[in-house]
């Protein structure tokens, strides 16, 4: 019996001994929690229940050059109500005048909120939705109602903010002004210019409440956001209605698939007004792509404004030189050129055959000129930056192609095919770019969409004109080349858009896209060129693309009149006097004559129109364009007008329109 005692005396020790090993180790485990891996636990019990949560900064305004607000970012706010947080003594006292003061701010019942908050409390719920899409002044109001006006420990209130990007006046260039979003078909300015925008986010301290619910820990931010910068765009509102109405009115008309207009101011390379449609399956037009920007391809006959250039500056030909059109078709290893006009042009000069746009004139006169050195002419080419990109900051900007001399781009029909456009691909804005030196007395100036960073009235950075090229050719060459421009106008084919009243210089183009497949061809209709002729303001370029050919292809009728309208309506529209500024006297006289022609050849409308549901910008450059004083309440689509549609109205007559 004593063995037996024994024995569980010994199994006593050892289970005793067991026990007293495993608190020693629970007790070792404990103080090394506590004090060796304590920071680690703590860190990571706050990150499960404590966390810094980002504030987003306020991006920087988008204002176009006349000040007008383009893209603004605007806080949004969302509701919530904590039930656990208020002592039962706060709820009971408040909980009434809080559900009155929720009444009359968003129109249901006082019952209603009482009975949701009554049944919120009895649930312990800690995530309670209240309202959403509230605005900064609103968000303020409800700060103030009973037991919210405690905050957020003792009252309850979850106040959550997220930052929406607004367009007050409607989505005025939005290829170029672009989105948030940094896919490549819109990265525009907002994107170019992200780092000054988009200021530095604030953070604040949040504490978990349940799955996925968060609630600030306190009223106050750990850490302020940082405002962005505000650009300034070169963008004229003013100018860029109009070249988005007169380019969208004839895309409507040619049923064509897509087409692009851009105004650039002749001095600065400011970019006025740019506008790129293309057509819905539903036969409507929207902005699709950057084309101005984007889009390389064969220009066509606007690229014999390179020619002309080029053999008047080497004194290879005169504009008087003259060459036979041989019937309109001469031949190139076994490859024609031929002119539009059928059987040709007979003998005429080289002014002359670039005015009628004489393929077969161009290209005898550079192939004569250069196809021992052809190296010269594409040399000029190269010397206007045509052969590479602008560098532009808005992203996805077209690659040119210019082929070069020497390499396995180059054959025998190079330099022939050069000459009216073909073979060669470079984008609307760098066509332009080489007119408006045309314009800027021979200066060629980079294209500028931004004027200025800001903040507030301080200037951050201001953009200055870029020169590309200080003089593209000598002043004898640029004199002879602007006279021809300009008849190109008053008896070439551009001869329907001349008005004695109003001078414009420039060039047309038809080129044939995809010639290569037949099944696949369209015609791209272009007018490129500046205005007024002898005192260039602007240049502008429109190109429309596929347009119905039953209906007409030619650049002249399809381009040239989006050209006129928007030259017109620039300098003769009622604002125009004061519009323009800081022009010379002669300028300014010319203005007042453009102003009478005008208003002899447009009709008035004396009705109002309904402009119910169109975006803010619309609607404002339709009623201004009829004479009437617009005021602007709210921003979006307009939802009210004062004067009802199909009312007469008188000049000058005040019309205020509320947008939603």
């Amino acid at each position: 019996m004593a063995i037996e005692d024994k024995k569980i005396s010994y199994r006593m020790y050892f289970v005793a001994f067991m026990f007293f090993m495993m608190a020693v180790f629970v007790l070792i485990k404990l103080n090394n929690i506590q004090w060796v891996e304590g920071k680690y636990y703590r860190k990571l019990g706050n990150e499960r229940t404590v966390k810094n949560f980002p504030i987003p900064a306020n991006k920087g305004n988008v204002y176009s050059a006349d000040g007008s607000l383009l893209a603004t970012s605007i806080p949004e706010y969302a509701i919530y109500f904590d039930a656990v947080a208020p002592s039962d003594e706060n709820f009971k006292e408040n909980v009434e005048g809080l559900s009155d003061s929720l009444s009359v701010m968003f129109g249901k019942s006082a019952g209603h909120y009482q009975a949701k908050l009554q049944k919120a409390r009895a649930n312990k719920s800690r995530y309670v939705f209240i309202a959403k899409k509230l605005s900064y002044t609103q968000q303020m109001r409800l700060k103030t109602f009973p037991l919210f006006n405690k905050g957020a420990n003792k009252g309850g209130l979850i106040i959550e903010q997220k930052i929406v990007r607004e367009h007050p006046i409607g989505l005025v260039a939005k290829r170029t002004i672009g989105y948030e979003r940094s896919n490549e078909d819109g990265k525009g300015l907002e994107y170019a210019f992200r780092d000054y925008l988009n200021g530095k986010n604030g953070h604040r301290m949040m504490q978990k409440i349940a799955k996925n619910q968060w609630k600030p820990i306190s009223d106050i931010n750990e850490r302020e956001p940082q405002d962005g910068y505000d650009i300034i765009s070169t963008i004229d509102v003013y100018i860029q209605d109009i070249a988005h109405h007169a380019l969208l009115k004839q895309l409507e008309y040619y049923s064509a698939d897509h087409g692009c207009v851009v105004v650039m101011e002749t001095k600065t390379g400011h970019i006025k007004a740019i506008s790129n449609l293309g057509r819905a399956d539903d036969g409507s037009y929207y902005e699709t792509q950057n084309y101005a920007i984007a889009e390389s391809h064969e220009p066509g006959s606007t690229f014999k404004l390179v020619d002309l250039i080029a053999v008047l500056d080497d004194k290879k030909a005169d504009t008087s030189t003259v060459y036979n059109s041989n019937g309109g078709e001469i031949q190139y290893y076994k490859r024609k050129v031929r002119d539009s006009h059928k059987g040709g042009y007979g003998k005429i000069s080289l002014a002359r055959g670039f005015e009628v746009s004489s393929n077969t004139i161009l290209v005898q006169s550079v192939y004569n000129s250069y196809k021992d050195n052809p190296k010269q002419f594409v040399d000029r080419i190269n010397s206007y930056g045509l052969n590479k990109p602008l560098g532009l900051p808005i992203k996805g900007e077209g690659i040119p192609v210019i082929p070069q001399p020497g390499t396995d781009k180059w054959s025998g029909v190079s330099l022939p095919w050069m000459a009216f456009g073909y073979g060669v691909s470079i984008t609307p804005l760098q066509t332009l770019t080489l007119y408006n030196a045309v314009a800027n007395d021979g200066v060629m100036v980079k294209p500028i969409f931004v004027s200025e960073i800001k903040e507030w009235n301080k200037t951050i950075k201001k953009y200055n004109t870029e020169i590309i090229n200080p003089k593209i050719c000598s002043q004898e060459t640029l004199n002879k080349v602007r006279a021809v421009l300009q008849n190109v106008v008053k008896k070439g084919t551009g001869s329907k858009l001349y008005s004695k009243d109003f001078s414009m210089a420039g060039k047309t183009g038809t080129a044939q896209v995809n010639y290569k497949d037949k099944s696949k061809l369209y015609y791209a209709s272009s007018f490129v060129g500046y205005f007024p002729a002898d005192e260039p303001k602007y240049s502008c370029i429109v190109v429309v693309h596929k347009p119905n050919v039953a209906a007409g292809y030619y650049g002249a009728d399809v381009a040239g009149p989006v050209f006129k309208r928007i030259a017109q309506k620039i300098f003769t529209d009622s604002p125009s006097t004061n519009h323009v500024k800081n022009i010379d006297a002669k300028v300014v006289s010319q203005e007042k004559s453009y102003g009478n022609y005008y208003k002899a050849v447009e009709k008035e409308v004396q009705i109002v129109p309904n402009v119910k549901g169109m975006d803010g910008m619309d609607a404002v450059a339709l009623l201004e364009n009829l004479g009437l004083k617009v005021k602007v309440i709210g921003i979006g689509k307009v939802k009210k007008q004062s004067l009802s549609s199909g009312q007469a109205f008188n000049k000058n007559q005040t019309i205020i329109i509320e947008l939603s």
